[in-house]
């Protein structure tokens, strides 16, 4: 999807003016570049709320310097907002509470919402752009870089969310005509974004991979503020870079093959478990694999299977010939793919494991690896 430049120019000729959320990551610095690209006049707030990726805030900074040395302002403000929002209950807050791993779209991923932190930034931001349109007289933007990724587990990322706020705000403000959400990225992807980045930096003769070196994506970062390639929102970022062809400029607490091998693991596995997919025959990690122990559900632990039960079917998948006894697996018919089978789910995460025959050599699991975690006697 390319992202249409927007008309800045207003009555009278000036250049149309944006202010804009900069978060310090990967979208929002994306965004940056588009506006500056497409020759808005732009002011940023970043937030500090109390997150435990504050380095994001060092890497907004750390950009706003390289693009003032390379010629291009950027008018930018940190809005400390810890003392309040240091105190919601979110993974992203609260020490207590630890970010959690995987795809970015598993449920287990809504631990990281930070309750009404859209609403509140957006509240802040059109309070700004009304400023400045009055001091101004002219017309603002407020740009935002939220993206269609985000739509399944952030609620404030969604477009009718902004097309309530806006009504909201218009009605409690006086010259509110004048302010506009804008949202290139709605109906994108990470891929999207980066494809557009890419752009706007060669329109603006920027560094690309300078650009992203300076920012966060990472929910969970070392002391040292290397990324650790495994939130939920470092396996999305990884992934588009990835599908772009190239390599993550960001560091990394290990090397970008580990992360990236990592993060086409978490992707597997949430398309089989979540989504009824299959991993290709011969490709598991446990489809030869006999050593002593047993087999926990990827997704929540559960034991599931005994290395006792293990047989090589030839079928490419693990295959077993019973369940051990309290593992409980769902079974449910499946018609897809104009078959009959018995699908096999954990019954404690509803998670899809891979289907159930009966043989006349006996019951033959026959479950995807990518499902498994084995851990030996």
């Amino acid at each position: 999807m390319a992202i249409e430049p927007t008309n800045t120019q207003v009555d009278g000729g000036g250049l149309m003016r944006a202010v804009m959320a900069l978060s310090g990551g990967m979208d929002s610095t994306a965004l940056l570049c588009r506006l500056l690209a497409d020759g808005y006049e732009v002011s940023c707030i970043s937030y500090d709320y109390g997150q435990k990726h504050v380095v994001e805030l060092e890497r907004a900074k750390a950009n706003i310097a390289y693009l003032s040395a390379n010629g291009i302002s950027v008018k930018h403000r940190i809005v400390d907002l810890s003392g309040v929002m240091g105190i919601f209950h979110s993974a992203l807050t609260n020490d207590e509470i630890d970010v959690p791993e995987g795809h970015y779209e598993e449920d287990q991923m809504k631990a990281t919402v930070v309750p009404n932190r859209n609403a509140i930034f957006s509240s802040i931001l059109y309070g700004y752009a009304l400023s400045i349109a009055t001091k101004e007289n002219t017309d603002v933007i407020i740009a935002l870089g939220v993206h269609s990724g985000d739509h399944a587990i952030y609620p404030d990322c969604r477009p009718e969310f902004y097309d309530s706020l806006g009504k909201s705000f218009a009605l409690g403000n006086w010259d509110s005509e004048r302010i506009t959400f804008h949202l290139p990225y709605i109906d994108g992807d990470k891929e999207t974004i980066l494809i557009d980045a890419l752009e706007s930096c060669n329109k603006l003769e920027i560094d690309f991979d300078t650009i992203f070196r300076n920012t966060n994506t990472s929910y969970n970062p070392d002391s040292k503020g290397r990324s650790s390639g495994t939130s939920g929102a470092d396996v999305e970022r990884i992934l588009a870079f990835h599908a772009i062809g190239r390599e993550d400029p960001v560091e990394y607490v290990t090397s970008w093959n580990e992360v990236l091998q990592g993060a086409l693991k978490a992707q597997l596995r949430f398309h089989v478990m979540k989504e009824n997919g299959t991993e290709r025959p011969f490709t598991g990690e446990y489809d030869k694999h006999f050593e002593s122990g047993r087999y926990y559900c990827a997704e929540c632990d559960k034991l599931l299977f005994s290395s006792e039960s293990k047989f090589d079917s030839g079928c490419g998948w693990p295959a077993f010939s019973e369940e051990v006894p309290d593992a409980e697996i769902t079974q449910l018919q499946d018609t897809s793919h104009g078959m009959v089978r018995i699908e096999v789910r954990c019954s404690k995460c509803d998670s899809h494991l891979g289907h159930l025959f009966h043989e006349a050599r006996g019951p033959r699991y026959c479950i995807n690896s990518i499902c498994l975690n084995f851990r030996g006697d």
